[in-house]
């Protein structure tokens, strides 16, 4: 393998240039390529898993239902207050400081509605369901459909064919083509704010409705809330027939949401109920957006076709980062030990810190941790990866 001219003899020149390369990352605006990503530094999955001891999915109800509760009540606190503002036009910048917080609150809900959905909230999967199901219902999330393509996420990570969100067009595809015939029409600054728009503000949406960022093999649209035509276009299905009736439960919980809140928009006001759900429902939807897309691209993350892609490789790509105190123990740490969460999605977030710990000690420079302000990140992908991947000859791996 070479860098930059440099000829890399053995692991110890290895991890030299991996350091390098986090290091140059956070510097430069190009992209980062290897000649050759040599597949003998990856550990296989069993290495990976083996890393974690079992202990570490061990349920702690105290744990469990205390940070339910923490999520929960705050959240209904939140929405107490909001009560109480007035739907005024002077009141607007109450109403802003209300959907900001609330929102940030409720994305904890969101996060353990998402623990439910890899086993990893309860022992008992009845229960286990009922909450995801109440709480992803809550917030207009299709619970078991989400449960499902998000397995397929974990399944086939940073995998171009049998991904699942945010996966990227490659650049000879008619999508890679038009998205990088824009890019180039527009300066940088035009096309980050579109890229930040598109993710954070209308990204989940398309998602659900339409399988926007999905895997190539799922073809489009595919959507959450329904399994059959005009929705089962690819080479294979990301919902199979046998899933529609877990599908039909999803929109029924759905459905008794938007029920409650037409009825409540009937009893106080429309405008009471869209400022009350409306605000903090757009902010959590840009939280969730901003995790996920943060924690799977950057512009030295590659993303692997069919032929070079495996699991532990994929599951690898994966970023921590630091969203620091207050945001991790609202969001319970999602965002600053997912590389964990990848290894073993049935860690619960209250054992994911001890898990982080033992990947860093064991593979320190395969386990991924960008320091840059959330914020800076932010931007910096929205800028440098909004685009088409292509793929480097050499490792034959792909990159913004």
């Amino acid at each position: 393998m070479t860098l930059h001219g440099k000829v890399l003899t053995d692991y110890t020149d290895l991890l030299i240039m991996t350091k390098f390369v986090k290091k140059l990352g956070q510097e430069q605006d190009e992209p980062l390529i290897f000649d050759r990503v040599d597949p003998t530094i990856y550990p296989s999955k069993a290495e990976l898993l083996n890393a974690l001891p079992a202990e570490l999915t061990k349920f702690n109800p105290y744990k469990a239902w205390g940070s339910l509760v923490m999520s929960a009540s705050l959240s209904i606190a939140a929405v107490c207050v909001g009560t109480t503002i007035p739907l005024t036009l002077a009141a607007l910048p109450l109403w802003i400081l209300y959907g900001a917080v609330t929102g940030t609150i409720a994305m904890g809900c969101w996060v353990l509605a998402h623990e439910c959905g890899h086993n990893a909230f309860h022992p008992n999967r009845r229960v286990e369901g009922v909450v995801g199901f109440v709480l992803h219902s809550a917030l207009l999330v299709p619970y078991y459909s989400w449960a499902r393509s998000h397995a397929v996420h974990h399944a086939h990570c940073n995998h171009l064919e049998g991904g699942e969100t945010h996966v990227p067009p490659r650049e000879s595809s008619p999508q890679g083509q038009a998205t990088e015939k824009l890019k180039r029409k527009l300066n940088t600054k035009l096309f980050g704010l579109i890229s930040l728009f598109n993710h954070l503000i209308i990204g989940w949406q398309l998602y659900l409705f339409l399988g926007a960022t999905g895997g190539e093999d799922y073809g489009f649209p595919t959507s959450h809330f329904w399994n059959d035509a005009p929705f089962r276009n690819g080479k294979r299905a990301l919902f199979p027939s046998s899933f529609r009736k877990y599908m039909v439960r999803s929109n029924l919980g759905l459905i008794a949401m938007i029920t409650l809140l037409i009825g409540a928009s009937i009893h106080f006001s429309f405008a009471r109920i869209a400022c009350l759900y409306g605000l903090p429902y757009i902010v959590i939807n840009i939280w969730l957006t901003t995790y996920t897309w943060l924690q799977h691209t950057d512009r030295n993350i590659p993303h692997f076709s069919n032929e070079t892609w495996d699991w532990a490789k994929g599951a690898l790509q994966t970023v921590d980062r630091p969203y620091g105190p207050v945001l991790n123990f609202l969001h319970h740490g999602i965002g600053s030990t997912h590389v964990c969460h990848h290894i073993n999605s049935a860690i619960p977030h209250y054992n994911a810190w001890r898990g982080t710990a033992l990947l860093r000690q064991r593979f320190p420079d395969l386990v991924r941790y960008d320091s840059t302000p959330i914020h800076r990140a932010l931007w910096r992908v929205a800028t440098a990866c909004g685009g088409a991947v292509y793929q480097n000859p050499s490792d034959r791996a792909f990159y913004y």
